[in-house]
């Protein structure tokens, strides 16, 4: 049976705060404001860069440019590689599950920087072009279940036979709404604010990534 993993890119693939909190904080620091602290940054990641600069701005209490998120977009390009790197073991996890499976990258991230982080880390190798899906393309984002569903679609399986692999809220949200069984990245950013009631006893929790290849 084939079956297919699915990841979240920022808290499950990579630990990338450190890099978006920068960026968003020489923003905030252009236009006069103080820069966060990092976790505060953490709970605002997840459904893209334009909510994501929303979010900054107004925690920040200053007032919104109107080119504020093409400023962070390339603020962040320059920032990508600084501190971002793969969680610790995710490359022999995802070496493992490429022998017997397919693996997708599905994020709420543009497109453009997802390539470069997944090119930059040598993770790209693990996923083929069809099978990364960013938060900038005709697709809604997540915690819609459109771009889930075609990475299914495309690698030949069944939602039935997909995981979806995320550390937040809207990872979780977007398995539900798709019908794929969740595993949630315990060791992710994201997973800090996720509210523990929702979870109903059917999601796979893990506190390293080998931990996907141990599972039964």
């Amino acid at each position: 049976m084939t079956r297919l993993f699915v990841f979240d890119l920022d808290g499950t693939l990579v630990d990338s705060l450190r890099d978006l909190a920068d960026s968003a904080n020489e923003l905030l620091v252009s236009c006069g404001g103080m820069p966060l602290d990092a976790n505060a940054v953490a709970r605002m990641v997840g459904e893209g860069a334009a909510t994501l600069v929303s979010r900054v701005f107004e925690a920040a209490h200053v007032e919104k440019p109107a080119d504020a998120l093409s400023r962070f977009l390339a603020i962040y390009d320059t920032n990508l590689l600084n501190h971002t790197r793969p969680y610790d073991g995710m490359e022999e996890t995802l070496a493992s599950l490429s022998s017997h499976a397919s693996l997708a990258v599905l994020t709420n991230k543009p497109l453009a920087a997802t390539r470069k982080i997944l090119d930059g880390l040598r993770l790209s190798r693990f996923f083929d072009a069809g099978a990364v899906i960013g938060g900038d393309g005709p697709l809604p984002r997540k915690p819609d279940p459109a771009g889930l569903q075609l990475l299914c679609e495309r690698a030949g399986v069944t939602v039935s036979d997909a995981v979806l692999v995320g550390d937040s809220l809207i990872d979780w949200q977007t398995a539900r709404n798709a019908g794929t069984a969740m595993c949630l990245a315990r060791y992710g950013f994201g997973f800090r604010e996720f509210p523990r009631e929702r979870l109903n006893g059917r999601e796979q929790v893990i506190d390293r990534p080998i931990d996907l290849v141990r599972a039964p």
